[in-house]
């Protein structure tokens, strides 16, 4: 066999390992990177649904108060009746 090819053919050989080995890094590399994209979505969410919670909370208590002062005011305007 002539040297020249088998020079070609160990070259060859050599740039598909170093292909093979660049896209299993670089394959490696985009995982974690989506794998810390998750958790940091995962993170945000909780925290949102925390702010949800709070402000449905909220809501709840306001409209608690409103029904409150709606009775206040029917007692008040009751007493103002009598007086």
């Amino acid at each position: 066999m002539d040297p020249s090819i088998i020079v070609a053919l160990i070259s060859l050989a050599g740039s598909v390992i170093v292909a093979m080995l660049s896209y299993s890094a670089s394959r490696r590399g985009v995982r974690e990177a989506s794998e810390a994209n998750a958790k940091l979505i995962a993170y945000k969410l909780e925290e949102l649904q925390k702010k949800v919670d709070k402000h449905n909370n909220l809501v709840e208590r306001t409209y608690k108060l409103e029904g409150q002062m709606a009775e206040v005011q029917h007692d008040i305007r009751d007493i103002k009746a009598k007086l």
